[in-house]
């Protein structure tokens, strides 16, 4: 159903929208600060998003936009505290959240329909990055910024 992908575009676009509301004006130095010591930092949870963002990739049939084994400190269940020498610059991770977009969007404004066992996996990867998104805004008003969304 063409309806799905509509809703799956908006999804993508608003999340994208979100993501660079909250990390703009945010410095490298500022994303690798661990709110409370511990709490996972800007640099970790963009890296995160992008990493979860190549299996939906993946699953529409488009390239993913890094190699998840090199970028594995970014995975779901690992310590971010203890990969941090791992992360890469956060403008680095800017330009793979850029491309990232650009694929999925041209990608969904090609696609007729959705493999209906694919459903629940695209569904479960819209609302993972919204989670996220959401992490975004609280780190940064925890740096001290201003809140991005008004």
């Amino acid at each position: 159903m063409k309806n799905d992908i509509e809703i799956v575009k908006i999804q993508i676009l608003s999340n994208y929208k979100v993501i660079s509301m909250n990390i703009e004006g945010i410095t490298n130095e500022e994303a690798m600060i661990f709110p409370n010591g511990e709490a996972n930092c800007l640099n970790w949870v963009l890296g995160h998003l992008i990493y979860i963002r190549n299996p939906l990739l993946n699953i529409l049939g488009e390239e993913q936009v890094w190699d998840s084994e090199k970028f594995s400190c970014y995975n779901r269940g690992e310590i971010p505290l203890e990969r941090k020498d791992e992360f890469i610059s956060f403008d680095e991770l800017k330009s793979y959240l850029k491309q990232s977009q650009d694929r999925l969007e041209s990608k969904l404004n090609t696609m007729e329909s959705f493999n209906p066992e694919q459903i629940k996996d695209i569904s479960t990867l819209c609302f993972h990055e919204i989670y996220h998104s959401g992490q975004l805004g609280y780190i940064r008003r925890v740096l001290g910024k201003s809140g991005a969304i008004k």
